[in-house]
């Protein structure tokens, strides 16, 4: 009998990236979104989570407005700290294996050097103390958990970095972008194949993970390449993030280190500029 697996954030970038991942894969699959499972209604998640019966959650939604999220902090700590508790304590109490994502926006940003699982965490802004309190709940309620911290997510659909700087480089002919904050995108396709690898691992392996695409990058350098796959003429200027001012504060260094998922389950993890090919020249990849 195949595996009953829920998936929040059916609408989501990661949620719509596992629907094509998981079509072909012998496991009965719920994508909900969120008005099948309106996160912020804590009461009732666990009631629509029963109706379900799952085998295994994916939890994926999240309340990821970065910026807005420091002027809805009630909003944010309810959709990713409260409702995480309320998914854990399901699997908790009904024996369902729980797989969530987070983010790197744990960190402060103050490293020099990829971070690890065991990496303090110290969140700088209102998201990512939200999500830091989900997977503190999630480890408490649910220990045989998977969390799996990712970064800079982009992918065909939603708001994200590469969609907003295909408009925008269509609509002007200068753009100005922040080359002091450093990690890696993360290709939501990539993060999909990478989850169902774990689910078709010969056992689970509870714990923290990160994953994100291989490379170094600031948001400079992946507007450039953004600019190049797609043949726009747009000039963009390197600036600091003193000269772009947001209401959250963002981690200036928060590349992840990834040996721990590449060694526990035998993840390939691609290039970011190679997957970034692959989304907007599929025919070139």
């Amino acid at each position: 009998m195949s595996q009953r697996i829920l998936i929040t954030g059916a609408g989501g970038q990661v949620g719509t990236a596992l629907q094509q991942q998981l079509e072909n894969e012998n496991f009965e699959t719920f994508f909900l979104d969120r008005k099948q499972l309106p996160l912020e209604q804590t009461l009732i998640i666990q009631d629509i989570l029963g109706m379900y019966q799952p085998d295994i959650i994916l939890h994926a939604a999240a309340y990821t407005a970065v910026d807005k999220a420091e002027s809805e902090p009630e909003l944010a700590n309810a959709v990713n700290h409260l409702a995480s508790e309320e998914i854990a304590q399901y699997c908790r109490i009904h024996g369902v294996k729980l797989l969530a994502i987070s983010t790197d926006y744990v960190f402060d940003g103050q490293s020099s050097e990829p971070l690890t699982e065991e990496a303090t965490p110290a969140p700088l802004n209102v998201y990512g103390q939200s999500k830091w309190k989900g997977e503190q709940a999630i480890q408490k309620w649910a220990p045989d958990s998977i969390i799996i911290r990712t970064s800079w997510v982009y992918g065909e659909q939603g708001h994200n970095f590469v969609n907003t700087m295909q408009r925008l480089m269509h609509e002007r002919e200068t753009l100005s972008v922040v080359n002091d904050q450093i990690g890696s995108p993360t290709y939501a396709g990539d993060l999909a194949r990478a989850i169902v690898t774990i689910l078709k691992a010969d056992r689970w392996q509870p714990g923290i993970y990160h994953y994100a695409n291989e490379g170094e990058v600031s948001w400079y350098d992946f507007a450039v390449a953004v600019r190049e796959q797609i043949g726009a003429s747009c000039q963009i200027n390197a600036i600091p993030t003193s000269q772009y001012p947001t209401p959250a504060k963002r981690p200036s260094y928060s590349l992840l280190d990834k040996s721990k998922i590449k060694r526990t389950f035998n993840v390939r993890v691609p290039f970011w500029l190679d997957s970034l090919t692959e989304m907007l020249n599929p025919n070139q990849a």
